[in-house]
């Protein structure tokens, strides 16, 4: 009677455990199913727009499209060349903007994240507090003041002015981010630094900094994407001269009035997209360590 009772146990432990499993296949195979879906529709659009730069204008809007139709290397021909604007002009303005606010940006967000983890002062709560509220203003409500500041600055229509625009956007997610960085950083490397006779800025720049790689990693790949692909302070801030403008505003010209040169937009869009993946590529392996580390604390 008591191995019956045994035996019926781990017939029962058994088929509960086989349940389990058969569970956890369907539910394997409904997840990889759904980010396949996924991947797939993200990924998707990016390769069509990658077809189009391929073709023709007129065949890049056909109803009937194929995938490979009159395919070749015409359209970034003629971008390159300048017979479809200065596009070289628009990379070497977006590459030099795009540089100096990540400098900038995180050189400033860094010391100001830094003291913020660091050091007790007056309205350092309030200050923290700042940076968020001023994410949460949408950019169409800026540019009307941000504009006058800049007219009053005589930055109007400058490269330098743009900068300075993107930093005002950078700085307060970047602060905020490295803050929370530099509090995962113990702080006793900061005393041990302050024993060897360097000075606070010394301890920051020869100590802390070294440690803080993955977050100055997403906060450089955020304060460059802020200024590489932007376009609505681009177009306001700039001189409407075509050598003046940005990549992401020298788009523009391919949409015109009565039609759109679908292959040479999809063709420059490749290009544009270019320099974010060599950025991303460059910094992906601090990318969730940073994310994840700057998490933790705020």
């Amino acid at each position: 009677m008591t191995l019956d009772a045994t035996s019926l146990q781990v017939v029962k432990a058994t088929d509960r455990r086989l349940k389990r499993a058969e569970r956890s296949k369907l539910a394997s195979f409904g997840l990889h199913a759904a980010l396949i879906t996924a991947s797939v529709i993200a990924v998707f659009p990016v390769f069509w727009v990658l077809v189009t730069s391929f073709k023709p204008d007129a065949k890049a809007v056909e109803t009937t499209p194929k995938l490979f139709n009159e395919s070749s290397l015409d359209n970034y021909g003629r971008i390159l060349d300048g017979e479809k604007g200065d596009f070289l002009s628009w990379f070497g303005n977006s590459v030099l903007i795009a540089l100096l606010t990540t400098v900038i940006a995180v050189f400033l967000s860094a010391t100001t994240g830094y003291a913020a983890s660091r050091f007790r002062f007056p309205g350092k709560r309030s200050l923290m507090w700042m940076f968020l509220v001023v994410q949460m203003f949408p950019f169409a409500v800026l540019i009307v003041p941000l504009y006058n500041i800049l007219l009053t600055l005589g930055l109007q229509g400058l490269s330098i002015g743009l900068v300075l625009v993107y930093c005002t956007t950078a700085v307060p997610f970047c602060t905020y981010m490295l803050k929370g960085y530099f509090d995962t950083i113990p702080s006793d490397i900061d005393e041990a630094g302050r024993v060897d006779g360097l000075s606070p800025f010394g301890v920051f720049w020869r100590l802390v900094m070294p440690l803080a790689k993955p977050g100055l990693a997403v906060t450089s790949f955020y304060a460059f994407l802020t200024a590489w692909g932007e376009v609505a302070f681009a177009s306001a801030f700039l001189s409407a001269a075509d050598e003046s403008k940005t990549l992401a505003v020298g788009l523009q010209v391919f949409v015109q009035q009565n039609r759109t040169e679908w292959g040479h937009l999809a063709a420059a869009s490749i290009l544009v997209a270019i320099p974010a993946v060599i950025v991303f590529y460059l910094v992906q392996r601090f990318l969730v360590t940073g994310l994840s580390s700057g998490a933790v604390k705020g």
